[in-house]
């Protein structure tokens, strides 16, 4: 007989428990009809291990949202039971059940090695205040070479603290190196770590410990290393010649985004003196001429052999398609390099205008042949390295002979050393390139290879390079290009707090991990893991995170292109001329009414819900993010199954941000899936829903505040709530806004704006009820929609196709770029 058993709190992973009790749920599924005992065996009541059995609940009770309804009754059940909490502490437990009163039991950890729930029961208040003495209860045996003193944290509800020591000076050519055991972390239930820059340690009392190191104060860098004994290390690195001291931060507090807000405001503090003027004030623009517009990129669909036939090429491919692109990079190869056949490594760049041998005419020819073709393209960019090229700047080009260079030595495996533009010319150069550029019609750029910054070896090369490299291409980029530049490879310590964390400029896209690898198969679900992890910290910056482009027509293109839907960031795609899934294309864009195609970004960069947990685990990735105005806007879940095999889950409603438990909070919800369409019955923040995804599966819940009317002769209230556009992966990011209200007249009426054209949905408890021909009214700019637009779904849901009725009423946009329309019922 098979069996396959889902929990709430989940088994395998530690859960947080804030509230007064504890409610075990099970999900079982099995091949059976057979009546299941099931029973929860934990000790969160004493040290001995003891059985909770568990209650058998309406199937309704915790909703399915993906995959079918089973095929037999009794094949999926569900048991709960809720026990006091105890007030502090940790407990662990696992599930049991068995068929029969007189069978044997089945234990879950040992039928599928699936690891105990661990419970830890939340009982700190840290408050704001915070002595020397209070850090050392958090790490053990703590270095006497490290000072600690307390910060007024920002963050209410957090405990702050900066720590420093000493690095000595750099000599003979080489850097200052500092090695500073911090101590060993106490009680740790769970940790994670983003590459040594931010550490955050979950304890048993439920307290988040996070660590930061600051760099780019003073020419140091600071990082973290594991040590002997479970120690974490400090390292520091001096490019001066005199001692200085490394900083580090440090946060508590029971919820981490609270003790993560408390380091970036610090942060942001010690950093301030160091941030450099722009010397340009920024154009006001609306964010959706560079970020909302689709975007198609050359690397992946036309690789590295670029010319501007083939560009032209791909582009005509894509309007042949139906597909409207408003922004276009133009990637790697298309300057003028040396070294012909050589690797990227091995060719340096050698002048401004592009490649004569494939593109003839000169780069603002082919702009100019783009934009004549292609007028929806609004938007052309082009890729270039920090340093010019991957092997620098050519020593036999125009450039070499124009500006001053500087050979360069490198902490690399693959060349020694690259002749760079010297730092004493390096603004110049920015603005001359960049002005150029501009005048051949290209509107913004791509940076990448900025980690090359962290490759240079000579301490006083790095003291030269790093910041003045960084400010020329903002104020040349700036100057230029406004905020429509993309930083890529650029997460390392020195740019992100010089460059990425200060507010004193335009917020720019920055690539947020390692590239899309289309032919490596388990880079797929790494790559959606890694970027939400990393939007942990990413979220906090001045920057939009970019989780790359990825291709339509690929076997994981719905799993990327929901991804990149909830991250918040832009989507860009890299599509093989010719190959294009038209379907992921249409879930991820909808057309404006004034024909252009905007992506649905939500409000809020998405990151990943589980910071403790590993990929290997096994387990359904949670991104989440946020849309709307607070209290009224909805909670946006990707779930991504980034296990080889199938996997369940459970979610809490209160899981989707903008949704709290509080006391006296009565606010109700739906959760509606968009692959299976399926939609809840009303829920609480308390309640549970069952996910279940096949490999390589995928799926986006959004969660949407109810609003409840008492209408005209019906005896129990109606439930309504505006879903936005279906069909959509974030549909509900093209809502602007709605109103819901009764009119004098009786008569009940919703307002709603939108930012593109699609189907629209509305959901109505008592829908049912409603006679489409006899009870509703739809109009767009005053006039009546055709009653073909408009039909039922699910019995709950009232769709009106926009795009259809816009067209056959013939509408036009004017000046206005929103659709506003108004619904009438009763």
């Amino acid at each position: 007989m098979s069996v396959s058993l889902t929990s709430y709190p989940p088994l395998g992973q530690v859960t947080c428990v804030k509230g007064e009790k504890i409610n075990f749920t099970v999900i079982l599924e099995s091949d059976s009809e057979q009546d299941f005992e099931v029973q929860i065996w934990h000790n969160s009541e004493s040290p001995e291990w003891t059985a909770l059995p568990l209650e058998k609940r309406p199937s309704t009770s915790v909703p399915q949202l993906t995959g079918n309804s089973p095929r037999t009754p009794g094949t999926r059940a569900i048991f709960s039971k809720e026990i006091p909490r105890p007030q502090s502490g940790t407990a662990e437990f696992t599930v049991r059940y068995r068929e029969t009163s007189d069978a044997d039991w089945r234990w879950e950890n040992k039928e599928h090695g699936v690891d105990n729930g661990e419970l830890v029961f939340t009982a700190v208040d840290l408050g704001s205040g915070a002595s020397a003495e209070d850090f050392g209860k958090y790490f053990v045996d703590l270095s006497s070479d490290i000072t600690v003193e307390v910060r007024k944290s920002e963050a209410p509800g957090a405990s702050l603290w900066q720590l420093s020591g000493s690095v000595g000076p750099a000599r003979h050519g080489h850097s200052g190196v500092a090695q500073i055991p911090l101590g060993i972390p106490s009680s740790v239930a769970r940790f994670f770590a983003l590459d040594a820059i931010l550490c955050s340690f979950l304890r048993t009392d439920g307290v988040h410990v996070v660590l930061l190191g600051v760099s780019g104060i003073d020419d140091v860098l600071t990082t973290f290393e594991s040590g002997s004994n479970g120690r974490v290390v400090i390292k520091s690195r001096n490019d001066n010649a005199t001692t200085v001291r490394f900083q580090v931060l440090a946060a508590a507090a029971d919820e981490f985004e609270v003790a993560m807000s408390a380091l970036i405001y610090e942060a942001r503090k010690l950093v301030r003196p160091y941030e450099v003027a722009t010397k340009h004030d920024p154009k006001a623009e609306w964010l959706s001429s560079w970020y909302d517009g689709l975007t198609y990129c050359t690397w992946n669909g036309i690789g590295p052999d670029l010319t501007e036939e083939k560009i032209l090429s791909a582009l005509d491919e894509l309007k042949a398609h139906g597909i409207k692109i408003s922004g276009l990079i133009i990637d790697d190869n298309w300057q003028a390099l040396d070294n012909e056949g050589g690797g990227g490594w091995e060719r340096g760049w050698k002048q401004f205008e592009a490649n004569p041998k494939a593109f003839p005419n000169g780069l603002a020819k082919t702009v100019t042949a783009i934009r004549e073709r292609h007028h929806n393209i609004e938007h052309v960019a082009v890729w270039h390295a920090l340093l010019g090229y991957w092997g620098g700047i050519s020593p036999d080009g125009e450039l070499a002979a124009t500006y001053k260079t500087k050979e360069v030595k490198l902490d690399s495996d693959i060349r020694s050393s690259v002749l760079a533009i010297d730092p004493d010319d390096i603004q110049r150069f920015y603005n001359d390139f960049y002005k150029f550029l501009w005048s051949s019609g290209i509107t913004g750029v791509k940076a990448d290879a900025q980690s090359f910054l962290d490759l240079i070896r000579d301490p006083e090369d790095r003291k030269r390079f790093t910041n003045a490299y960084q400010d020329a291409w903002s104020i040349s980029s700036l100057r230029y290009f406004g905020p429509k530049v993309i930083s890529c490879m650029s997460q390392l310590p020195q740019i992100i707090f010089h460059s990425q964390l200060p507010t004193n400029k335009s917020t720019i896209v920055v690539r947020n991990s390692d590239d899309f690898f289309p032919n490596i198969d388990d880079s797929h679900t790494w790559h959606v893991f890694c970027n939400g992890h990393n939007a942990l910290l990413t979220r906090y910056l001045n920057v939009l995170p970019d989780w790359d482009m990825f291709q339509t027509s690929h076997a994981y293109a719905g799993f990327h292109a929901a991804a990149r839907c909830v991250s918040g960031g832009p989507i860009t795609i890299t599509d093989t001329p010719s190959q294009h899934g038209i379907s992921v294309i249409n879930q991820m864009t909808a057309q404006t009414i004034q024909g252009n195609t905007v992506t649905l970004r939500p409000s809020v960069v998405g990151r990943t819900l589980d910071m403790y947990r590993d990929i290997n685990e096994g387990h359904i990735l949670r991104i989440a993010t946020y849309t709307g105005r607070a209290r009224t806007g909805s909670g946006i879940m990707g779930l991504f199954n980034v296990s080889p095999t199938t996997k369940s889950t459970t979610i809490v409603v209160e899981d989707f941000p903008g949704i709290y438990s509080a006391n006296g909070d009565e606010r109700t919800y739906i959760v509606r899936a968009h692959n299976s369409g399926k939609i809840t019955e009303t829920l609480n923040a308390a309640s549970i829903i069952h996910i279940k995804l096949e490999t390589k599966g995928w799926e986006i819940l959004t969660a949407y505040t109810t609003q409840s009317f008492k209408l005209k002769d019906h005896t129990t209230p109606t439930q309504i709530s505006v879903l936005g556009l279906l069909g959509k992966m974030t549909g509900v990011a093209a809502l602007l806004g709605y109103d819901a209200y009764i009119q004098s007249n009786g008569q009940f009426r919703i307002d709603v704006n939108l930012k593109a054209l699609g189907v629209l949905g509305v959901y109505v408890s008592d829908l049912a009820q409603w006679d489409i021909d006899d009870n509703l009214m739809i109009l767009i700019s005053g006039r009546p929609v055709p009653r073909k637009t408009v039909w039922k779904e699910d019995g709950r849901v009232l769709a009106v196709d926009l795009a259809v009725a816009w067209e056959a009423l013939g509408l036009e946009a004017g000046w206005s770029n929103e659709l506003r329309l108004s619904i009438y019922l009763g």
